[in-house]
């Protein structure tokens, strides 16, 4: 790790602990060159994975395409960062439960809706919409009465 003052390549790691989200590492480190102290954080990040998507066309997974996604249907809504940090790294890991290379974006788009579901359910609603193509006013009514099935 490059110290970021003075780009020296060495430094040392002081101290670890696990970050407040629980799903990554927070390390201290230190500059073996000028001595400024700084910290990074390590998180698990998912290799190699090809989405197949709808009309055949493959392409290498992007956390930043999904949480963009997510944070459309999220906005204006009482979400906190932490919460969201929390539902990116649910739908991961979920797909790395698959132990598999390929999946569908079909795929994808099931693990988020569950997943969102359970955290904020008109940002489920937004994002069901967009993904499932609604036509009409009549479909969404149709998820709408599911939700509510559901809740009692």
């Amino acid at each position: 790790m490059k110290c970021p003052i003075c780009y020296f390549p060495d430094t040392k790691v002081i101290d670890s602990r696990i970050a407040p989200d629980a799903m990554s590492i927070r390390r201290r480190r230190e500059c073996l060159k000028c001595a400024f102290r700084f910290s990074t954080y390590e998180e698990v990040e998912l290799l190699d994975l090809v989405i197949m998507k709808r009309d055949g066309r493959r392409e290498a997974y992007s956390r930043d395409k999904m949480t963009d996604g997510l944070k459309k249907c999220c906005a204006k809504r009482p979400i906190t960062e932490d919460r969201f940090k929390k539902l990116i790294n649910s739908i991961e890991r979920d797909l790395q439960r698959l132990k598999s290379t390929e999946i569908t974006s079909r795929q994808i788009g099931q693990m988020v809706m569950k997943n969102l579901k359970k955290v904020d359910q008109i940002a489920y609603i937004r994002y069901a919409s967009v993904y499932e193509s609604f036509k009409d006013a009549h479909e969404f009514r149709k998820e709408l009465n599911k939700l509510i099935k559901e809740k009692k």
